[in-house]
């Protein structure tokens, strides 16, 4: 068998556009629009990042920088996402880099970033729904609704700290609020890709609307005092507090990579440019749902012009959203005051004492500040598992998982790969903690662009006459700077994230070499001597 064999471009395309493959015999429906697309790349992407990572970002990295670190992780960002949007033109079928990669690196690669992937989506929803959780307790706090220690205990998992009314920590017992949401999205997404696009699109137009409110009543209090916290600096230097320098006893790895190869003196926390560095690794996170647009590629009306639409124009209006809440937020507020769960919130309070309004106006802006946080976080949860059980139907129906590629007879959605998903993400955001799941996302995304940067320039020297409706400009070149930016975040992680990247991939190829490998419809039709594959051993 071999394990890099390629499926053949020429004939995953054809197939993509072969009406009787794909709504004839029970498949994905073709219902999505450009503007479905890129409602659901606004979905994914505003959510915990806006609502949560800028305050931490901004407290303990970069100050008022984290503007800049939104524009670099914008720029990194968009050098995936074009590459994205031009496979995804190209190849329009379900699953994402798992197709892409099927098609340019062969079987085993392509298995490794669908396994890869299970940690981008699956485990993205899990993060979110935590998260979901802890703005659901602020909420009801803000509504004058105290919970009694009994049902503190079930709003955390057995791993993460509750402090009950006594003052006293412990620990919880179940994140009942995370399983509940993950479950209700699930339900969502049994019924039908179209109904799961609705109510995306209502979530949506529910949370910008909240976060143009917010920049619209604070954009215009913004303090210098509070921008420009480096008086020593020139410019928009200014805004990037001033380093300071760690003993070399506490440089990682990378401090001191780059100190050896350009002189770099790492700072405290990161202050200084250094630290707008760091804050852009740390809300990436913020942009990783950009992709799963590309994953209903099989589901789009016009892939060809409206997956490149989805995905370009949704990291555009949400990369100018989270420059403006950053430059927002650090303008009303000190950027020292802004380490906590709920850093809009802190803002709009703010917003209001400098306006003189009431306490009450206070309370309620803050409980819709955070009602909005719940419905953004909501449409991140529906989108990743929407991904999800994408990427789990197309690995399905190359043989490669069981199951997966069923589709519901009345509703066309694959019901088997929703209900795995929905089960595991309130199984898992019910036990787990968020931290340990959060690294795992994002080493997880890095990797899935890197490979996903690299299909561009490798496609184009071997598939040079495939037609492609939407072209990377300098494909070597973009292709090559966004696997380089990413490769190098991923070096910046944690180490003990890398060990559990590497637990993970070992996990998976014991089910591919189990499983996979002998049940692959491409490794038949090799073995029988068929076409649709191309030996690249």
């Amino acid at each position: 068998m071999k394990l890099f064999a390629k499926k053949d471009l020429d004939t995953v395309v054809r197939e993509a556009h072969d009406p009787n493959l794909a709504e004839g015999h029970g498949g994905l429906k073709r219902t999505l629009g450009a503007f479905n697309l890129t409602m659901l790349g606004i979905g994914a992407i505003i959510g915990a990042g806006i609502f949560s990572l800028t305050g931490t970002a901004a407290a303990q990295y970069a100050g008022p920088g984290i503007a800049f670190s939104f524009v670099l992780g914008g720029l990194l960002c968009t050098f995936a996402g074009l590459c994205y949007a031009e496979l995804a033109a190209m190849i329009p079928v379900a699953g994402s880099a798992y197709a892409y990669a099927y098609t340019t690196m062969g079987e085993l690669v392509a298995w490794i970033i669908g396994w890869d992937l299970v940690l981008e989506y699956a485990f993205g929803a899990v993060v979110v729904s935590i998260a979901w959780s802890g703005y659901f307790v602020e909420l009801l706090g803000s509504l004058g609704i105290t919970l009694p220690d009994h049902l503190l205990y079930w709003t955390k998992g057995p791993f993460e700290e509750i402090t009950l009314a006594s003052g006293a920590t412990t620990t919880g017992l179940w994140n009942v609020p995370a399983s509940v949401v993950a479950l209700l999205c699930a339900s969502v997404l049994y019924r039908g890709i179209r109904e799961s696009a609705w109510v995306n699109n209502l979530i949506v137009v529910l949370k910008t609307t909240i976060v143009c409110v917010f920049i619209l009543l604070g954009i215009t209090l913004v303090s210098g005092d509070n921008l420009f916290v480096n008086p020593a600096a020139s410019g928009l230097g200014s805004l990037v507090p001033a380093p300071v320098d760690l003993a070399e006893a506490d440089w990682s790895a990378v401090d001191r990579l780059l100190h050896d190869l350009f002189g770099y003196h790492p700072s405290r926390y990161g202050w200084g440019w250094g630290g707008v560095l760091t804050g852009a690794g740390v809300v990436f996170f913020a942009y990783i749902g950009f992709d799963a647009v590309s994953t209903t590629a099989q589901e789009a009306r016009r892939p060809q012009s409206d997956l490149p639409i989805g995905i370009l124009a949704s990291l555009v209006i949400c990369t100018a959203l989270y420059i403006l809440v950053a430059i927002t937020m650090t303008g009303v507020v000190n950027y020292t005051d802004l380490d906590v769960s709920a850093p809009i919130a802190v803002g709009i309070d703010r917003i209001v004492e400098l306006r003189g309004w009431s306490e009450g106006a206070a309370h309620t802006f803050s409980a819709v500040i955070k009602l909005g946080a719940l419905a953004g976080l909501t449409s991140v949860i529906l989108v990743m598992m929407l991904g999800q059980t994408r990427v789990f139907y197309a690995m399905a129906g190359d043989g490669l998982l069981p199951w997966f590629h069923e589709t519901h007879r009345k509703f066309h959605t694959p019901h088997v790969a929703t209900v795995l998903t929905g089960v595991f993400v309130a199984i898992a955001g019910g036990s787990m903690p968020m931290h340990l799941v959060g690294e795992l996302v994002s080493i997880g995304t890095l990797l899935a662009f890197v490979l996903v940067c690299l299909g561009v320039p490798i496609l184009r020297r071997t598939n040079p006459n495939t037609p492609r409706p939407f072209k990377v400009p300098a494909p070597w070149l973009i292709g090559g700077l966004g696997a380089a930016s990413c490769l190098f975040v991923m070096i910046g992680l944690p180490p003990d994230t890398w060990l559990r990247l590497i637990v993970w991939l070992a996990l998976g190829f014991a089910i591919y070499f189990t499983y996979g490998r002998k049940n692959s419809h491409l490794q038949k039709r090799l073995a029988a001597g068929g076409d649709g594959a191309k030996d690249a051993a």
